[in-house]
């Protein structure tokens, strides 16, 4: 019988679930009210695989951590984690029965690093020293990277759906910088109160100011690759707007920053200035700090700006302070016992996901800070690099390395072949610059926090390199195709 045409079954269904939720609401649990959005999206991801695709990027900036709300017992994010736990379970029995990527996918750069990143992942979590914990970890990673890189392949092969993926990621950033502001408009925009103010949605303002800084990125993709009618501008301008704002009240220094360096990624990209030249003058800028360093720590140790401040140049400033303020302090204390934790492990690392649980032995007395604490309960590395050194020894961090650089070589090569090859095709060079210049500040805040074990990163990083193979495979056909019809000219 159909499920659809039998009403009796329906209304059953429909009674059970209001029956349930009464139950959940009443013993003060409102989770249960996700039950049919889930469903829906599961609908959609099994009959409509695009559609749910650009509605997990819309739910991840305004995606619920389960921790906040059960004492750190569980960390899911909702609705978008089971989502995608449940896509990743319909791909890999769908790919059982017929693969939805062709050949050539599997043959790209990116999916080889992450295939070893995630093979590497599993090796050392086998000696992980927790390894339940690695092994979630490494689950985690798996319903991230599955789902969100084959069906961003599929779907964002055609330049209107990366702008509707943009378009997602952005409104549902600008819903949660709306919500933000107004809450912290109520404290004044006061800098203890920023900390907090972006939650449920985020931990923390730094977490906050990453996607924030990746969303700027993305809305100023959607204002240049195409002239839009009068509406679209008003709405494109108006969240530009509102991010910048945000932006600047997230109090988020790395936020900043990297939007600083996005604009120097700009110039070089622009300017074409060659790889050569970049490696000689970081060699160069190398030795002097080497050369001079106990000069340079002179300087470093008299800069007593703080970063507990609402003074934009006084927070930039507090940056290179690392004498008295607390967070640049905390910071070189997680450093250097992720370092530690390497020197101790360093073939396989303390498993994934293990640094909160084994970083506090590996402090250096003297340097906890007013914000240390001895039972390592105080999150992580605060490195996308350094984490995993410590997690997974130094192959895991050349992994997570391997994938950075193919990552931005694949988004650099698309836009110099673009170029080249189809110069007419601006609309489609500026989305795909806007997204390696989003890229660029996430990884340029990863020398700072990781946060690629979210939802808020995660999507928009992987679906970026799901976008890069679409595209460099499409482009590559598309190039074999024009020099074969000079050829037979």
């Amino acid at each position: 019988m159909n499920l659809l045409k039998n009403k009796g079954l329906i209304y059953a269904l429909i009674v059970l679930f209001i029956g349930l939720n009464a139950y959940f609401i009443y013993n003060d649990n409102y989770f249960f009210n996700l039950l049919p959005i889930i469903l829906v999206i599961a609908y959609l991801g099994i009959y409509h695989t695009k559609t749910a695709f650009l509605i997990i990027a819309f739910l991840a900036p305004l995606s619920i951590n389960l921790e906040e709300f059960t004492d750190g017992k569980i960390g899911l994010f909702l609705p978008t984690e089971p989502i995608l736990f449940g896509l990743m379970v319909w791909i890999i029995f769908r790919e059982l029965k017929h693969s939805i990527v062709n050949n050539s996918f599997w043959k790209h750069p990116i999916i080889y690093t992450l295939a070893f990143y995630l093979f590497w992942i599993f090796m050392s979590s086998i000696t992980s020293s927790h390894p339940i914990v690695s092994f979630k970890f490494l689950l985690m990673k798996l319903w991230y990277i599955i789902p969100l890189i084959m069906i961003g392949f599929t779907t964002l092969n055609k330049k209107e759906n990366v702008a509707k993926f943009l378009w997602c990621y952005a409104i549902g950033m600008t819903i949660v910088i709306i919500y933000t502001l107004i809450h912290h408009a109520g404290y004044n925009f006061r800098e203890k109160e920023g900390h907090w103010v972006m939650s449920p949605f985020f931990k923390d303002h730094t977490s906050y100011g990453m996607s924030v800084a990746i969303s700027l990125l993305f809305i100023i993709g959607l204002i240049t690759y195409k002239k839009h009618n009068i509406q679209a501008q008003v709405i494109l301008w108006t969240i530009l707007v509102i991010t910048l704002i945000g932006l600047y009240f997230s109090y988020t220094r790395g936020a900043w920053l990297s939007v600083v360096f996005a604009f120097v990624v700009w110039l070089l990209i622009k300017y074409r200035i060659k790889f050569k030249y970049l490696l000689t003058l970081g060699l160069s800028v190398l030795a002097v700090i080497f050369i001079f360093w106990s000069k340079i720590e002179m300087e470093l140790e008299r800069n007593k700006h703080e970063h507990t401040t609402t003074n934009f140049n006084e927070r930039i400033r507090s940056v290179a302070n690392i004498s008295s303020d607390a967070s640049n302090l905390e910071r070189l204390n997680r450093w250097e016992a992720a370092w530690n934790m390497f020197l101790t492990r360093p073939v396989f690392g303390y498993g994934p996901g293990t640094y909160a649980f084994e970083y506090a032995p590996h402090q250096n007395p003297e340097k906890l800070t007013v914000i240390s604490t001895n039972f390592g309960d105080q999150g992580n590395a605060h490195s996308e690099y350094l984490g995993p050194l410590s997690e997974t020894g130094l192959i895991g961090m050349l992994s997570v390395i391997a994938f950075v650089s193919a990552l931005f070589y694949s988004g650099i090569m698309l836009l110099i072949r673009l170029k080249r090859y189809f110069p007419a095709e601006r609309g489609m060079y500026l989305l795909i610059l806007s997204i390696v210049l989003a890229l660029s500040t996430y990884f340029f805040h990863g020398l700072l926090n990781n946060y690629l074990d979210t939802d808020k990163a995660a999507v928009p990083i992987y679906g970026a390199a799901a976008f890069f193979i679409a595209q460099e495979l499409k482009l590559r056909k598309r190039i074999n195709a024009l020099k074969l019809k000079e050829q037979t000219k």
